[in-house]
């Protein structure tokens, strides 16, 4: 039985990595999603099994109640998962993701204590207790800054960062602290262990907290990828506690492609993975003096001047963002596609790499909407062609296209590399409000001479749009 479950564990690690191969394209990403979810269910079976197979040599009626308690909880965590899976919005999605985050740094704190506590009376591991103390620690971060992060992106709480006083220093402290804890822990047999490590879970959960905290706003897209991240360490930490090794990939995977996405996420934001963990740009208020700046007057313009534009126009650029999930205009902005393009204007779409509360955000609304995957374009590929375009069409974007980040050196997004619509012929906004972004800091777009303001629920004006068009 064992080189049997050794087996499945090893296709099931060949299908994560084909998994991943699979989400780095549009075309392959719903193939990658089945791989993955098949590498999951075959290694649920196969550690099952495994579990069958020792309680039936074993014999005793204690392993039984476990099998049983095994099988109850998994089914209650499938009905709950599928619940929320098929009821969630994809606005939600940001927020369900940390949240999912959070179990695995608890259940990596859990499994910590329990393997621990199953060894406490025997003579103390050195390389045991640091897999213990480094998953504990790692987990109970997660945990802290997962649900700091779910409150954050449902508003629950402000997403201004809020700072303490000293708080690099206070994080440095935590971390010298735990460091300390590990060598006591590392060197105390029997139940006094039990101090340094509840003492440290405490200074994590601490840490884990403020950390995610002090992020603002306009950084919480890479905070959900290094959060990923996180869990996927939290997660091999709990495979080398366990000695599973399929645990250990599966965490390895995660964890290192987290910190890549979230490496390419800070270059395209033009900020260091360090500046935004010390705490991001993103105040309700941007910069001082910032909401206060003069730009002069913003245009307004209604759904029928739009389709007019929209009808004299020979290439057209739709520029998403967050907005555009909130209004669920996804739809409708896919048959406006279909209605331009049918009268031969070449329609494409340019994507900000953190466009939305999460990665890959928009790239997943308008493949729902069924808009095609050879017209949406990563800003790289789509920025030069910008200037030579005669309609851009800004739909709840705002931080990702703002030219203070090129054109205003002390404003807080400066530096960032943004989609340059401004250089269009025409550019169309559309806002329910002047408002700032989720950065917090005013867009100068707003004020050009070039661009006009559409202001309603996105859905419903590009509805009015397409009825024009007709």
């Amino acid at each position: 039985m064992v080189e049997l479950v050794q087996g499945a564990y090893i296709l099931a690690a060949l299908l994560f990595i084909l998994a991943l191969a699979g989400l780095s394209k549009h075309e392959t990403a719903r193939r990658g999603n089945q791989l993955g979810m098949a590498g999951m269910g075959l290694a649920v079976v196969a550690t099952l099994l495994l579990v069958l197979d020792q309680v039936s040599d074993l014999g005793s009626t204690a392993g039984w109640v476990g099998v049983g308690i095994i099988l109850v909880a998994g089914t209650i965590g499938a009905v709950i998962g599928i619940r929320l899976a098929r009821g969630v919005e994809m606005t939600g999605m940001p927020e369900l993701i940390a949240m999912m985050h959070s179990f695995v740094g608890l259940a990596a704190v859990l499994v910590g204590y329990n393997t621990w506590l199953e060894t406490v009376d025997f003579a103390s591991d050195a390389v045991h207790d640091g897999e213990v103390f480094i998953g504990v620690f790692i987990g109970a971060v997660t945990f802290t800054g997962s649900i700091v992060a779910n409150l954050k992106l449902s508003a629950k709480m402000k997403s201004a960062p809020v700072t303490l006083p000293g708080r690099h220093l206070l994080n440095l402290a935590i971390l010298v602290a735990s460091a300390v804890l590990l060598v006591w822990f590392a060197n105390t047999d029997g139940w006094i262990g039990l101090a340094p490590l509840g003492i440290m879970t405490v200074l994590a959960l601490v840490l884990g907290f403020h950390l995610v905290a002090a992020i603002g706003g306009g950084d919480m897209p890479v905070v959900v990828s290094m959060l990923n991240s996180y869990s996927g360490w939290a997660a091999a930490a709990a495979g080398f506690m366990l000695g599973n090794d399929l645990l250990i990939i599966t965490g390895a995977l995660v964890g290192s492609s987290g910190a890549i996405l979230s490496y390419i996420m800070c270059r395209a934001m033009n900020r260091s993975f360090v500046s935004v963990i010390a705490g991001g740009f993103g105040s309700d208020g941007g910069s001082a003096g910032e909401g206060d700046r003069d730009y002069g007057e913003h245009r307004e313009i209604q759904s029928d001047d739009v389709a007019a534009l929209l009808a004299d126009a020979s290439s057209v650029v739709i520029t998403p963002g967050y907005g555009m999930a909130v209004a669920q205009a996804q739809y409708p902005v896919a048959e406006l596609t279909r209605r331009l393009r049918e009268k031969g204007v070449d329609v494409r779409f340019g994507i900000h790499p953190v466009a939305g509360r999460l990665p890959g955000h928009m790239n997943v609304l308008l493949a729902e909407a069924k808009v095609p995957y050879d017209i949406v374009l990563e800003m790289d590929e789509i920025n030069d062609d910008l200037a030579d375009t005669d309609v851009v069409l800004v739909i709840g974007a705002n931080d990702t296209v703002n030219p203070a980040a090129l054109e205003e050196p002390g404003s807080p997004i400066a530096g960032m590399p943004v989609l340059e619509v401004w250089k269009a012929r025409d550019v169309v906004v559309f806002k329910r409000s002047m408002a700032t972004g989720y950065a917090g800091v005013q867009n100068p777009l707003f004020f050009k001479e070039n661009s006009q303001m559409l202001f309603g629920d996105a859905k419903d004006k590009v509805n009015e749009i397409v009825a024009a068009l007709s």
